[in-house]
Formats: structure tokens, C-alpha cells, sequence
């Protein structure tokens, strides 16, 4: 199977079932028995349609008076046009012909082969006067079919951060993210990993935001980092500024309340020198495994696994010195990274708010006076940010914001990041301290 039919497949599931993207991606490439050129072409059309749907199906609509196009016939619609937009090394007559062929072998019904056709080719003689939605007009709408995001989440986020910002952040929803690496340091030091890379033919160099970060040049597969296992773990310099703001010392007692898949426990651990204790808590057990598994290839031995729901109170647990929030969320802030959480539904995330509430409050009663607790978000959303925050304070005395510096970031206490500053995932961080009262 070559790399438009797995595409094809991959997406009909895709819109089909909801199938996550990585997951089927994995799978996909597996089944198809994919190598070399024809896997790079499967994930770049796989990825690049769900990302570009919304603007993909705008020239769709200009090109074809149909009112109803057939579901398959508009997915092989949506990856000719995806080559032929998007892709400029494909030459135009091979996007159409393979789009044709497509028709021809998944989808038999009459008409289709020669539709599908006629809707490319006028896409190739009309393309110089296609417009996109008249800026002055619909500006909501016209954001939204040329970044393909929704037009509830760009109008959240000209609501939240104005305009100018809220541009900002939608020019990186389709780029592709590099790889990023926290550094194991209870093995080596970040120079000394990013040298090893660097002599392994690997280019990296080390970030200039998170001190503990290595940045990845180019599309590494993770297989050519196998034989540095145990030295890293995968994670967004976002997120290790989590963890350093959250300023675990070697002794503490550390509460990570909604912990897989484990990153920001094994930071803190790491923080920690593998020195104290770790309590690494989530509701879903078939995904402690995942800590289980990394906490051993890193070589920590402080973090204890256990199922919990965050948002239910629990009169045994401890006190903690340290509690980290890093609740469930909307994902704003990572749509280049994960596409397919820009079609979730406006009513899905309007829900979020009362329990990343209900967790702020249950586990900020198991921290000690004197500790400090971190509420954070991969989301851009100021009711699940900041909002979330300033109800907690307000009801809440005995408790304040705490200014933290995180490698490169100072901050007065509540930080949002968007990922058009510093090039990394979009996030909230607000760190708060519990003081008598």
C-alpha cells in the first residue's frame, strides 16, 4: 500500500471514529509496511489535511456548486488539494492523477472519478483569483479559513489577548514543532548530552529559555536516539519551565496530583537529586505503567505511583511540601503539536473550568504552611487560566501568589506563555505559597 492510499484510510478512520492521529499514525505506517520517502509523504499528507481541513474545504466550496459532496470523495478531494497547495514539490499532474486513482480503487460509484477530476483542474486554472474571506468583512471568518482553526477559538483569542497576539499564536498552529529534550542530570549535563549528540552526527544545541532543554534540529526519529536511552525523556521547554518554577529541592516531600505520562515527576525528581519523595498520582491506572517504565530507564527511584481522582478528597494523604496541578485541559496551547484537538467542540471546553477548580482546591488542602503549589495548563484560555487562579485566591487568604524565575522567565507569580515568544507549546503557570493566617 503507498503512501496516498494509507493517507486515504488513515483519514476516513480518522473522520470516521475519531481515531487519535498518533495512534493511527503509528498503526498506519506499520500496515502499510512504510519506509523512507513513502512514510515521510504518508505523515505529511496524514497530518497536513487535519490540520488544513477547515481551509482545504473553503477552496473546495468555491471550486464545486454541490451542496452535498460524499465523505470519501471529499477526503481524496482535501489530499489532492493539500498537494497541490501545500505541497510544491509534487508536480500538479501527479497530485491529480493519484487523486483519480484513489477514486478509482476506494471509491466506485459513478461520476466520482471524473468529479474529483474536474474540481483539481480548476482548482490549478482558477487558483491566481481564489480569495480567502474578505478580512474587513468577516475577520473572525477569515482568520479561521486561513489558519484553519475554528472561529470560536479565534475569537476566544482575540477576546483574551487582541488581535495583534491572537495572529501571533494562530501563525504557529501549523508549523512543525522540532524536538525538544529534557536532560538527564543525574547521569550527564546538558553540554555534555548536547556534545554527544552533536559527535553522533545529531545536531542539537542547547536552549537558550530552559536550562535543562536540548533542542533537536530537523525531524530526528526517536530510534536514532536509542543509544542515548536513560540520558533524556521527551518533553516541551514549556513544561521543564514547569518544573522549575515548581523549585523541588533534594528532601521534599512533592505531590504531582495529575502525573502521566510522568515528565514534569521526573524533572522534579531530578530536581531533587533523587533525594525525598515523590507521589505521582492519576486517575487512569493503565497509564502508571508509563511512569513506572521511565522513572526506571532514568534511574529514579523516589517516585511512587497510585491511581486518584485529583478532584475527589482523600482524608489519608500526607502533607506535602510541593503540590503540583497540572490539571486536565482544552490543549490550546499545543495545537501544532497535536491537530486534532482544534475540532473539539466549543461545549467540551466550557466544562473544564469546574474541575480543574475541584483539583486546585481538593490538593491544595495536602500541602503544609510554608509549602508551595503549582497550578499549570497547556491551554490558552483564561477561564481555565488565570480565571481558575483568581477564584481560588479570592476565597482563599491564606494563600498568594509566589514570583518565580524559570530559566529564562521571571515572573510575578502567574505566567502565560504563547508560543509564538519563545518558540515553544503555549502554557499556563501560576505558582502560590500558603502562608499562616
Amino acid at each position: 500500500m503507498n503512501a496516498r492510499e494509507s493517507a486515504f484510510l488513515s483519514l476516513q478512520k480518522h473522520e470516521n471514529s475519531g481515531a487519535y492521529s498518533n495512534i493511527e499514525l503509528a498503526y498506519a505506517i506499520e500496515r502499510g509496511g512504510l519506509e523512507g520517502a513513502e512514510k515521510a509523504l504518508y505523515t505529511a499528507l496524514f497530518y497536513g489535511v487535519i490540520e488544513r481541513k477547515l481551509t482545504l474545504d473553503y477552496y473546495i466550496s468555491l471550486l464545486s456548486d454541490r451542496t452535498e459532496i460524499d465523505a470519501n470523495v471529499r477526503i481524496i478531494l482535501r489530499l489532492g488539494l493539500y498537494q497541490l497547495i501545500y505541497m510544491t514539490k509534487i508536480p500538479e499532474s501527479a497530485a491529480v492523477n493519484e487523486s483519480v486513482k484513489l477514486a478509482r480503487r476506494f471509491y466506485a460509484r459513478k461520476n466520482s472519478e471524473s468529479f474529483i477530476n474536474a474540481v483539481l483542474r480548476s482548482f490549478l486554472r482558477k487558483r491566481a483569483a481564489l480569495r480567502l474571506p474578505d478580512e474587513k468583512k468577516e475577520p473572525v471568518r477569515r482568520l479561521s479559513v486561513e489558519y484553519s482553526v475554528p472561529e470560536w477559538i479565534c475569537r476566544l483569542w482575540i477576546e483574551a489577548y487582541g488581535k495583534e497576539k491572537a495572529v501571533g499564536i494562530l501563525q504557529t498552529v501549523n508549523d512543525r514543532p522540532s524536538l525538544t529534550l529534557t536532560v538527564n542530570t543525574l547521569k550527564t549535563s546538558p553540554a555534555a548530552f548536547c556534545e554527544a549528540l552533536n559527535l553522533a552526527g545529531i545536531k542539537a544545541e542547547l536552549s537558550p529559555v530552559s536550562r535543562y532543554s536540548v533542542l533537536l534540529d530537523g525531524a530526528v526519529p526517536i530510534s536514532a536516539l536509542e543509544p542515548f536511552e536513560g540520558s533524556f525523556f521527551v518533553q516541551d521547554e514549556a513544561s521543564a519551565l514547569c518544573v522549575a518554577a515548581m523549585g523541588a529541592k533534594p528532601g521534599d516531600r512533592v505531590l504531582d496530583a495529575c502525573a502521566c505520562p510522568g515528565g514534569k515527576s521526573f524533572g522534579m525528581a531530578m530536581s531533587m537529586n533523587d533525594e525525598g519523595s515523590v507521589r505521582s498520582l492519576d486517575l487512569h491506572k493503565n497509564k502508571l505503567s508509563l511512569i513506572e517504565t521511565g522513572a526506571e530507564k532514568l534511574g529514579i527511584s523516589i517516585i511512587e505511583t497510585g491511581v486518584q481522582n485529583a478532584s475527589v478528597p482523600n482524608p489519608d494523604m500526607p502533607v506535602f511540601d510541593k503540590i503540583l496541578c497540572d490539571v486536565p485541559c482544552s490543549g490550546l496551547g499545543v495545537l501544532a503539536k497535536k491537530p486534532d484537538i482544534r475540532y473539539k467542540s466549543e461545549e467540551d471546553i466550557v466544562r473544564l473550568p469546574v474541575l480543574q477548580a475541584k483539583i486546585l482546591e481538593t490538593n491544595a488542602a495536602y500541602l503544609k504552611t510554608g509549602g508551595t503549589l503549582v497550578y499549570s495548563t497547556c491551554t490558552l484560555n483564561p477561564a481555565e487560566n488565570r480565571r481558575i487562579v483568581e477564584g481560588f485566591l479570592a476565597s482563599h487568604p491564606e494563600f498568594s501568589l509566589c514570583p518565580f524565575t524559570a530559566g529564562a522567565v521571571v515572573s510575578d507569580g502567574m505566567l502565560e506563555i504563547l508560543p509564538y515568544e519563545y518558540g515553544t507549546d503555549g502554557f499556563f503557570i501560576a505558582k502560590l505559597y500558603k502562608r499562616n493566617f
